[in-house]
């Protein structure tokens, strides 16, 4: 069973309902002991990284993550979800993330071209920079949805591929058994249910 946790912030049900559609049962819960007894965890959000932080940390779901990542269960973060993966963020501030991934969340504006709007908001193509069980069904150069203003920088060898947006955007990060996507799987289509199918799989 995998759970997707509910603080509050997220595409809760329409990520339930993807996974409906890929034959795998996933509950909406922000439940401690349910989500600490599901075999994987799915890590949403929308909105801004501070306010997603401090309801992360006040509902305490915040250390159920890290403690179950750290045990070795599967954990993947979606959008503002897979920015809470890393250290820290500087949208609005400087803001505490879990520290699950090495590297920090920067602003879009001042690094891609002037011409480019911001919000980063459409379908971008991948580009694979190392191999992983996420990318199994797919193909480089597979289009997927983007949402966002703020993107993961200084992810080391985490970065399992990019999209460009008059940058290289990293949009699919992984390492071990901690994953994220910047995009949205749930609104990408067949591309984003295969991503999804690829985590419920595991890695081999």
């Amino acid at each position: 069973m995998i759970a997707i946790v509910d603080y509050g912030v997220g595409n809760l049900f329409s990520l339930k309902s993807s996974f409906r559609m890929i034959g795998q049962d996933a509950i909406v819960s922000g439940d401690k002991d349910v989500i600490a007894k599901a075999d994987k965890i799915i890590l949403p959000g929308v909105g801004a990284f501070g306010d997603a932080s401090r309801k992360l940390r006040a509902t305490g779901l915040d250390r159920v993550v890290i403690s179950e990542a750290a045990n070795g269960k599967d954990v993947m973060g979606i959008c503002l979800g897979m920015q809470l993966l890393f250290e820290k963020s500087f949208e609005y501030g400087e803001h505490e993330g879990l520290g699950l991934l090495k590297g920090q969340i920067v602003g879009m504006e001042g690094r891609i071209p002037a011409d480019l709007k911001i919000p980063h908001i459409g379908w971008n193509a991948l580009r694979f920079r190392k191999e992983s069980h996420l990318t199994n069904g797919i193909r480089e150069g597979d289009f997927v949805y983007f949402v966002h203003s703020f993107y993961a920088d200084g992810c080391g060898d985490s970065l399992i591929a990019t999209a460009e947006y008059g940058a290289d955007v990293p949009a699919i990060v992984g390492k071990d058994n901690v994953m994220g996507c910047q995009f949205h799987p749930e609104k990408s289509g067949n591309v984003g249910l295969s991503i999804l199918k690829a985590f419920c799989e595991g890695r081999k």
